[in-house]
């Protein structure tokens, strides 16, 4: 396994982090102790869940992953040996505490209590926020239009989570689906006003979707605020089974297909198959390639893996162990040249 500093802390996370949203919906509790116990075994330290978990969300479902991780935590001991990393929602969903702004006073104190209970921890390593509390294009929406909308301002969510890094509850704090003006903003503040510095930006980032790099790249490397890519495999198109039109059963795409949208775009699957052509000419796993790819940007923390099975774990998790020459690289950067960034 590879290892690299979470921002600018002492703390070294795995390369690869060992995603859990399926937990509670595709996989079963059982399942998902397969997939920790292996994980763990192989080197992954790194674990990164959600108050939303499982996904697709649902009210009944909500919170079900924490619970599951939690299980194994007091079945097998080990925190010591996990950086568990959780989220608090952005406004969204009724039953998310009626849709509000979650960032600062009770709300935000109930979901990290809640997430904790669930987690049988009395800290997190990694205290995320799911998405901003503004309007931003996220989750794949282009064409900005700006919208002002009531939100809490940053400096009074860094002084409420430094409220609960004070008290222990929470070790270091991160983004997720977050904007450069938002990190920067963040970023500055904490230098300003001595509050908790944002650590990591959990973002999308895939041969599919590469915009990353246009601003937030930068943004990562100058102020020691690494990538936790998402979706590194597109919710598995770049695992090459949804080539030709497939829907293999139990995948998310036949089990959820209206749900997952994101990545039916026009062009998806023709910058699939040209990716797909690139891991046959080297002999190349295409999952693999794809992983690598994320986890060889200088700007990249942790490559977010997400598996149904075992086997599609494994292969996952042995990513670390491929070699991508600058041959493949560069066969790599034609096809976006020619396919730039087909699923944003």
């Amino acid at each position: 396994m590879n290892y690299k500093k979470l921002g600018n802390t002492d703390l070294k996370v795995s390369t690869i982090c060992l995603g859990t949203m399926t937990w509670g919906e595709q996989n079963t509790e059982a399942e998902a102790f397969e997939q920790m116990n292996f994980a763990l075994n192989e080197g992954v330290n790194f674990w990164d869940t959600a108050e939303l978990y499982a996904v697709p969300p649902k009210k009944e479902t909500y919170g079900h992953t924490e619970k599951i991780i939690g299980n194994w935590l007091k079945k097998n001991g080990k925190r010591e040996d996990i950086i568990l990393a959780t989220k608090v929602a952005g406004p969204s969903r009724d039953y998310l505490r009626k849709g509000e702004n979650s960032f600062v006073g009770k709300n935000l104190e109930n979901a990290l209590n809640h997430s904790l209970k669930r987690l049988n921890t009395d800290y997190v390593d990694l205290y995320q926020l799911h998405w901003p509390e503004r309007n931003v294009n996220n989750f794949g929406r282009l064409g900005y239009e700006h919208k002002e909308n009531e939100w809490n301002q940053f400096e009074d969510v860094l002084n409420e989570l430094k409220k609960y890094v004070d008290k222990g509850k929470i070790r270091y704090v991160g983004l997720s689906n977050e904007t450069p003006w938002g990190v920067m903003n963040y970023i500055k503040l904490s230098k300003d006003k001595n509050l908790p510095r944002m650590m990591s930006i959990q973002n999308p980032y895939s041969l599919l979707n590469r915009s990353y790099e246009v601003g937030l790249a930068e943004v990562s490397i100058r102020e020691q605020i690494g990538c936790l890519s998402y979706s590194p495999l597109a919710s598995g198109y770049l695992s090459g089974k949804y080539r030709n039109g497939e829907l293999p059963r139990g995948s998310r795409m036949e089990r959820d297909y209206d749900f997952w949208t994101r990545y039916r775009k026009p062009n998806t699957e023709k910058a699939v198959e040209e990716y797909f052509k690139i891991s046959e000419k080297y002999g190349l796993d295409m999952s693999q390639m794809s992983i690598k790819f994320c986890e060889e940007q200088e700007f990249m923390t942790s490559v977010i893996i997400g598996a149904t099975t075992m086997d599609q774990l494994k292969t996952n998790i042995e990513s670390v162990k491929v070699k991508l020459d600058q041959e493949v690289i560069n066969a790599i950067n034609n096809v976006q040249k020619i396919f730039p960034n087909p699923c944003p």
